[in-house]
């Protein structure tokens, strides 16, 4: 999966939304465009995007809050990782702002592509969820 990453490049495309439908993973821009992931399955690992335009302005709330500086991309980082940990981004920010755990699972790559800043992200697929416990009437007997 590094290999992966460090190829990010030959595995994206940009466009419209119903040409990136059969794309693994796809991330939509508020410009109307679609960025999907075209990289191949990676045995016990899952994968997700997020995309945001280089240039968009920062909105002023999130300015306040997150500041400026290299916003996009640790915009992308923040919302890839919510995708992989299924995590509600209000949720995401309130743990770690727009930072990544260092003892984090996923690995991941933010890249420039064209007018975008896309971070490509993978997570171990999570186990199967242990069934409920049987639990039984105090009174039963057998």
């Amino acid at each position: 999966m590094p290999g992966l990453l460090a190829a990010a490049e030959q595995h994206l495309r940009i466009g419209s939304p119903a040409t990136m439908a059969d794309a693994v993973t796809r991330s939509h821009l508020d410009d109307g465009r679609c960025v999907g992931w075209y990289g191949p399955p990676v045995p016990g690992w899952r994968v997700a995007i997020d995309a945001e335009r280089a240039d968009a302005p920062v909105p002023p709330a999130l300015a306040r809050r997150f500041g400026t500086g290299d916003f996009w991309a640790r915009w992308t980082r923040a919302e890839c990782c919510c995708k992989l940990a299924d995590v509600p981004i209000a949720l995401w920010w309130r743990r770690h702002g727009l930072t990544i755990p260092s003892d984090g699972a996923a690995l991941w790559r933010t890249l420039r592509l064209a007018d975008l800043v896309i971070t490509v992200g993978y997570a171990p697929t999570p186990g199967p969820a242990l069934p409920p416990p049987l639990l039984l009437p105090r009174s039963c007997s057998f």
